[in-house]
């Protein structure tokens, strides 16, 4: 059984590759109007500098193999993110913020939930150099202006900070592999389990942390917070920066969630995950991660977001099929290949038919080309 691919990945047939490339034209040209500028990094990199500073999850993630050339190991590029890092930081070197922007596919050796593929289109923007909320800001804005511009309904925002659990795991003296029990229970809203693990800490942290799963809400949950955590400096500055977002964007369906802490050991400020109506999973996740390039030589401040194209193009709002016009083979009539030239060249799909060739399949040829008289004029289809 040649023909059958390996489970999670999938070939995308006329119809969905064709919705795929408008939506990716569609998504490139609203970044490229707000200044991000398009990269194209390569599928494959020396492992190490593929993984700087992304975590575990991603070398999980990352299909690796050995270089005949180098006798290195080689990863398959599991996300885009830390390669336009590297750009930023080592090959284009700006001084001042940079944007930029990128749609490629990525390997995944596992689905990443159980409705993905292992081989999503990932596309996304970076802002690099502004270390301020207004960042964050323009990041988030830009992605809920790429689900309207594509027609995909935004059911919420959710908002948080890594930052918070961070500073209550400091000041409670978590050693590592306590901190990562605690932020599988947070992601999980394990209630019972949380107080299990919590249970010999001191007051105010316990309360605290116990506190995060209930901290999620509209803006009013920021005010919660406030009175829920201790007055820590991080603590606080999180949740301005919180609150700013929600001042400034109020046209935007934002929501607070501080105990989602995925890319944990990523992130490091404003997280946030995009959700559909009817769609299970969150569908593009973001936030800041600065010093992303500090392997590369340069710590910068830096922030984005992405999501899965193939995935999102599921959802998008069905369109109707562009018709054709069916026309016979110019061969050597100069006027009819005129004519068939300048229809194509005015955007419409015009098929020459070949000799004995029955329909046009898989396309509505919903016209045909017919000579009239010296002219050549369409007329509807059979």
């Amino acid at each position: 059984m040649n023909w059958l691919l390996p489970e999670y990945i999938a070939d995308a047939l006329p119809a969905e590759a064709a919705r795929i490339e408008r939506l990716r034209r569609s998504l490139l040209d609203h970044f490229a109007r707000r200044g991000f500028q398009y990269v194209m990094p390569p599928m494959l990199q020396y492992l190490e500098s593929l993984l700087t500073g992304a975590g575990q999850d991603l070398n999980l993630r990352t299909f690796k193999l050995v270089d005949q050339l180098s006798g290195r190991t080689l990863g398959v590029r599991a996300d885009i993110t830390p390669q336009t890092a590297r750009i930023d930081a080592h090959l284009l070197n700006h001084q001042g913020v940079t944007r930029l922007c990128y749609c490629g596919p990525v390997l995944h050796t596992l689905p990443a939930t159980v409705s993905a593929g292992r081989e999503p289109l990932q596309i996304g923007a970076e802002l690099y150099g502004y270390a301020g909320i207004e960042a964050d800001l323009e990041i988030i804005r830009l992605l809920a202006g790429a689900f309207a511009g594509i027609k995909l309904p935004l059911a919420r925002i959710d908002l948080g900070h890594v930052g918070i659990f961070r500073a209550l795991a400091e000041a409670a003296g978590l050693p590592p592999e306590d901190e990562d029990n605690l932020l599988t229970l947070l992601q999980a809203k394990d209630a019972p389990g949380l107080a299990d693990a919590c249970a010999a800490l001191a007051a105010p942290w316990r309360e605290a942390l116990l506190a995060l799963p209930q901290l999620y809400g509209g803006l009013e949950m920021i005010d919660r917070a406030r009175a829920a955590l201790p007055a820590l400096p991080a603590i606080t500055a999180a949740l301005a920066g919180l609150q700013h977002i929600f001042a400034a964007a109020p046209e935007l369906p934002l929501s607070v969630d501080l105990s989602d802490l995925r890319g944990y050991h990523y992130h490091n400020g404003v997280v946030f995950a995009a959700y559909c109506p009817d769609y299970p999973a969150a569908l593009a996740l973001g936030g800041r991660y600065d010093g992303a390039g500090r392997a590369f030589g340069r710590a910068r401040p830096a922030t984005g977001f992405s999501f899965d194209l193939r995935e999102a193009a599921r959802l998008v709002p069905a369109t109707p099929a562009a018709g054709a016009i069916l026309a016979p083979a110019a061969g050597g009539d100069a006027a009819l290949a005129a004519r068939i030239a300048e229809l194509r060249q005015a955007g419409e799909i015009v098929i020459e038919q070949l000799p004995n060739e029955a329909a046009c399949e898989g396309l509505l040829c919903d016209r045909k080309l017919a000579c009239v008289g010296a002219n050549w004029i369409i007329e509807k289809g059979d």
